[in-house]
């Protein structure tokens, strides 16, 4: 079956009023394939501003949620309140907050049941740190908390759900996976959820690549067999980012 791409932007602890204002001008007066899905995702207060501004075929996402739908939770967003104010997905399990604010697999996931009951659609990141893929454990952490989603999730909720493995050791760092290495992690990731929860769901998911993607490499890894998109960082923060979202043209 054919898989329709998918580009997100993340853009992190980023941004301003006058910058985005900017940037969305410029994205909105951009050329935009109509067969690649486009996500934005944007610090939270800046969420209404996007939503009411940013052109209306490109979605919105929040880069975070809690897990209740509200109540004494200081400083927490419910996926309630992201969808109330024009969000359409989140991104979960980013290993900036698996890392830094040591968030588990068993919290990422009860996040994706609550993000998913909301009504959102949910971009649920996956990957290994650099130690753990010279030590030759890519998978195995990569399956770890994958498994924490399959165990609470429906079969019927993985098609809101777009998977992104991010090699947490290219995130920033200007390493880039090379395209051989991002499709074998790919089809492994396939090939698990094909046995772990069906044919049908392997086939028809999503799987993104997430790891200093940007202009001059998304070419080659849109071209891997097992690569439907991309989620991209810092590149999504500049016009650079129109380039990207047609790899595939």
């Amino acid at each position: 079956m054919t898989r329709t791409f998918w580009v997100g932007g993340n853009w992190k602890m980023n941004g301003t009023i006058a910058s985005i204002k900017d940037l969305v001008s410029q994205f909105n007066a951009g050329s935009s394939p109509s067969d690649v899905e486009v996500v934005i995702g944007a610090p939270y207060v800046y969420i209404p501003l996007l939503a009411d501004t940013l052109r209306k075929d490109w979605a919105v996402a929040g880069e975070n949620c809690y897990v209740m739908p509200n109540g004494a939770f200081t400083g927490e967003i419910s996926p309630e309140m992201l969808a109330d104010v024009g969000a359409k997905w989140v991104i979960l399990g980013h290993s900036e907050r698996r890392t830094i604010l040591k968030e588990s697999d068993g919290f990422t996931a009860e996040k994706t049941v609550k993000a998913l009951e909301s009504g959102l659609k949910v971009v649920l990141c996956v990957g290994e740190l650099l130690e753990e893929r010279q030590a030759g454990t890519t998978q195995a952490v990569v399956n770890r908390q994958l498994d924490a989603v399959i165990k609470v999730v429906k079969e019927s909720d993985w098609a809101n759900i777009v998977v992104a493995y991010e090699p947490v050791w290219a995130i920033g760092t200007g390493k880039v996976a090379t395209p051989a290495q991002a499709q074998e992690v790919h089809a492994a990731i396939r090939k698990y959820l094909e046995t772990s929860v069906s044919p049908k769901v392997a086939e028809e998911i999503r799987i993104a690549y997430g790891g200093s993607v940007g202009a001059k490499n998304c070419k080659e890894i849109s071209q891997q067999p097992d690569v439907d998109g991309f989620l991209v960082g810092g590149a999504s923060l500049k016009p650079e980012f129109l380039e990207i979202i047609s790899a595939t043209q």
